[in-house]
């Protein structure tokens, strides 16, 4: 490249940026920090920055932008709101939909938990658990039922409900009834579940899967968008290591943040120890809460957190899932460090 002639490029077309009110997109963004640790382009760029109209861009917007952040895309579903800006918002229920009467129980305890501290709560349960351990273990209530437990909590509570997706042919049916569809992070590159997903007009969460770098859920929300889907989450539930464990990679999760989408972080599965218990997944749900505290320090947006009141009992993830009598303690203490985050440096991206 010609460093000098890219520079005035890229100083023209910010103008055009700020002009017409559009914010730079990731590219734009990542060409802009490169132009600045180039010397002989600095001055120029500088210079672009102060004419680029007749009023200078705030400080806080400038700052936003030359450390390479792009601004968060806020997601509004009836009274909701995800994302900065917004109150915390925590998505929890046992892993798999057990009996209505244990399932209203659980969304009931939570839901009030929530509204003591004005944050939002989803009710997340699974009709079909496709991808366990082992072909004997339970699956759940298919979704017939599944659905109408979910339906019975959204009603009845008057709370937004979530559940997972592992065929196209699910979408449409499942996406009448729940407010977001989760798409499991093993199935998060299949393109035609992400499109059935995306064309259902709701709210689509899609958990990164654990072989894929931060950088690659690019691609996922690429194909979103391609079929005019905006209302968009990423989670995070953790990373393969190598040795039966998970990890979190919290300059990913600040990657991720860059996207555009409110991002989410999956507390439950980020304690797995996947291939450590015999026939079914091992996990440390002791180190639980430390993580959803240094996950909502790190500037998340939602916290996903399965929980049950009885977990060893539990139809699935018994060995992850928190118990119903520590939720409080868990998401009071992140309200609160989601709140001092936001007091002291503004609002996360």
């Amino acid at each position: 490249y010609d460093l000098l002639a890219e520079c005035f490029w890229f100083s023209w077309h910010m103008c055009h940026v700020y002009k017409s009110n559009k914010p730079p997109n990731i590219a734009e963004i990542d060409m802009l920090n490169d132009v600045l640790k180039c010397k002989m382009c600095s001055k120029p760029t500088l210079l672009s920055w102060r004419e680029i109209s007749d009023v200078s861009p705030s400080p806080k917007v400038h700052d936003e932008y030359k450390n390479g952040l792009a601004m968060t895309k806020k997601i509004q579903h009836q009274n909701m709101l995800i994302g900065p800006s917004a109150p915390l918002t925590i998505i929890a229920g046992p892993c798999v939909l057990e009996s209505q009467t244990l399932c209203q129980d659980i969304a009931g305890t939570l839901k009030r938990i929530c509204d003591d501290i004005n944050i939002n709560f989803v009710f997340k349960g699974s009709f079909d658990k496709a991808n366990r351990t082992s072909i004997n273990s339970k699956r759940g209530p298919g979704i017939e039922e599944g659905l109408s437990i979910l339906e019975s909590i959204q009603s009845t509570l008057s709370v937004p409900v979530t559940t997972d997706i592992h065929e196209p042919c699910q979408a449409s049916e499942i996406g009448s009834v729940v407010d977001i569809l989760q798409i499991p992070a093993f199935l998060c590159r299949q393109t035609d579940l992400l499109v059935s997903a995306a064309t259902t007009g709701k709210i689509v969460n899609v958990k990164k899967g654990q072989f894929l770098s931060p950088h690659e859920m690019s691609h996922v929300i690429n194909k979103l968008k391609e079929v005019n889907c905006e209302d968009i989450i990423i989670t995070e539930r953790g990373t393969f290591f190598g040795y039966s464990r998970l990890v979190n990679d919290f300059i990913g999760v600040g990657d991720m943040i860059d996207f555009g989408h409110p991002v989410c972080f999956d507390v439950t599965h980020s304690t797995q120890l996947p291939g450590a218990g015999k026939d079914q997944t091992a996990g440390r749900p002791d180190r639980g809460a430390m993580l959803a505290k240094a996950a909502t320090a790190a500037g998340v947006h939602a916290l996903f957190i399965e929980c049950h009141p009885k977990p060893s009992e539990g139809h699935s993830d018994a060995s992850t899932m928190q118990p119903l009598d520590q939720m409080e303690s868990i998401i009071k203490d992140c309200a609160a460090i989601y709140e001092l985050v936001n007091s002291t440096t503004g609002l996360p991206a």
